[in-house]
């Protein structure tokens, strides 16, 4: 059985968010067909979820939480996944899935699945055995298989790693690496022209796996494509929206949901606050839910005013708000205070950035004085840095 859509890395959110999303489309006839799931790295222990990929038919997905004032508890079984490969072990079934079958390709590689390999080099594209190390070399490793028998038929490609522009990024390292390798015009414009590379966001809190394959998470989820001509999307969901805005998505997300937590991190940090607590034991905290309400509403809320985007954010904190308080979820604060400093970089200081621009007033006291405890300001080189 052919599998039109090939996906990189077999996270429980992948679980959770884009394979279920096709099994629930495939049901109403509204997806392109099933998933070969391909685990990029050689890793042991997750040996054991390929292996239940491969037996079972399915695997459950635990929905549990409050949504619009309701709450929601189910278990739904995904059935999208007809195939599951080791990259090292089974890359000839990767190959010929990706030159016959794939229409289109997924990837959530995690924070370093861009990163180049130096052992790899153009010696891999003359021959069927060899495997890339790096994601971006595997990739193109196969477009490139693809092209030599099917020149004319490209593939959309949807990364879905929490990289700004991840289209964009991975589509400008795959042709620096084709032209590094010294590949001919031809392939270099199959690359740029026939493949569509898209933009897209994806938001679902996915808390706790269930071995060996399946996983627990929020009902509230979102995948923001950007809107790009010639793109073939994997299914249509009521959950997929495809904008040609999808910057405001973006700043949605990392100024209300990723800069609240990075908020409460700080506060756990600084108060020296319980191992165990939760996201939804803050929440529940008088004094903390105080001071995120505080956050959104003086500091933040203020800049989406000035962007002529206010009703958006406020029905976008509102549901931030209830998935913050989701007593279903063990969202460790201890697990979002790691890489506390960068996340702090990435999440405030670009929102100080846009105020400044906007010429927003009064200034964000809070989180200019949390800034200043980290020894940072907003940069000077405006929103967009």
């Amino acid at each position: 059985m052919s599998q039109p859509i090939l996906q990189f890395g077999t996270s429980r959110f992948l679980q959770a968010h884009v394979a279920l999303f096709v099994s629930q489309a495939l049901e109403r006839g509204d997806a392109l067909g099933g998933i070969g799931v391909v685990q990029s790295t050689d890793n042991p222990a997750n040996h054991a979820r390929i292996a239940a990929l491969n037996t079972a038919n399915s695997y459950p997905v635990k929905i549990r939480g409050w949504q619009e004032g309701a709450i929601v508890d189910t278990v739904i079984h995904c059935r999208a996944v007809r195939a599951a490969w080791i990259a090292d072990r089974d890359w000839a079934m990767i190959r010929h899935t990706a030159i016959h079958d794939a229409r289109v390709i997924v990837s959530n590689t995690g924070d370093g699945g861009y990163r180049l390999d130096e052992r790899d080099s153009a010696a891999l594209l003359s021959t069927d055995t060899r495997v890339p190390r790096s994601f971006p070399a595997k990739l193109l490793v196969l477009l490139h298989a693809r092209w030599r028998e099917r020149p004319d038929r490209g593939v959309s490609v949807f990364p879905c790693e929490l990289v700004a522009s991840n289209g964009d990024t991975l589509r400008d390292i795959v042709l620096g690496l084709a032209r590094r390798w010294q590949q001919p015009a031809a392939f270099v414009e199959y690359l740029s022209q026939r493949c569509v590379w898209v933009n897209s966001l994806v938001d679902r809190i996915v808390s706790e796996p269930i071995e060996p394959v399946g996983a627990v998470a929020e009902p509230y989820a979102l995948w923001a494509i950007e809107r790009r001509a010639g793109m073939e999307l994997p299914c249509t969901h009521e959950d997929i929206i495809v904008t040609d805005d999808l910057r405001s998505y973006e700043r949605l997300k990392l100024f209300f949901l990723n800069l609240g937590h990075t908020w409460l991190a700080d506060q756990w940090l600084a108060q020296s606050r319980s191992p165990s607590e939760t996201v939804a034991d803050a929440m529940n905290d008088a004094a903390l839910r105080e001071s995120i309400e505080a956050v959104w509403e003086k500091e933040v809320m203020p800049v989406f005013t000035a962007m002529g985007l206010r009703a958006r954010a406020e029905e976008y904190v509102a549901s931030v708000r209830e998935r913050f308080l989701n007593p279903y979820l063990d969202h460790r604060i201890s697990d979002i205070a790691n890489n506390h400093v960068e996340k702090v970089r990435r999440r405030i200081v670009p929102l100080m950035d846009l105020a400044d621009s906007l010429s927003i007033a009064p200034r964000q006291t809070r989180l200019r004085d949390l800034l200043t405890r980290h020894g940072m300001a907003p940069s000077t080189q405006g929103a967009d840095a």
